[in-house]
């Protein structure tokens, strides 16, 4: 079992089963949202515990998919909770404990700034593997 929440702890949730993979987004809209660490849930193991009340969701414009969603006492970013999808992301900055999981990936590494050296032997996407 892993716990996380949002900054002020209004928003509480619990993965019953480990995230499946942790990967890094350099993307711009990731890293405006303070949210480049992700780790990969399965819906099924994904539990909001309480908070419903306090997610605000940001539904962007096309070609923009991703609905992203975020405390709106505290401002963090929750990553994709609430998603239809069988698989999705949350930022690693959420989870109270540990994931147990390294850096698998990076993606958007065309998109990465000078600044940011990666600094690992994880695999390297230019940009997201699924648009190839």
């Amino acid at each position: 079992m892993i716990k996380g929440s949002c900054c002020c702890g209004s928003i509480k949730f619990e993965l019953t089963s480990p995230p499946s993979m942790m990967g890094m987004c350099h993307c711009s809209r990731c890293r405006k949202l303070g949210a480049s660490a992700l780790v990969f849930t399965d819906k099924k193991s994904f539990h909001l515990l309480e908070g419903q009340e306090f997610i605000a969701r940001y539904v962007p414009s096309a070609p923009y998919k991703h609905i992203r969603t975020f405390c709106k006492i505290c401002g963090t970013a929750l990553g994709e909770i609430g998603s239809e999808n069988d698989s999705f992301p949350i930022p690693a900055n959420c989870l109270d404990d540990e994931p147990r999981l390294a850096i698998q990936f990076h993606v958007f590494v065309g998109s990465k700034p000078s600044w940011y050296e990666i600094c690992d032997n994880a695999q390297q996407f230019q940009e997201s593997p699924e648009q190839h």
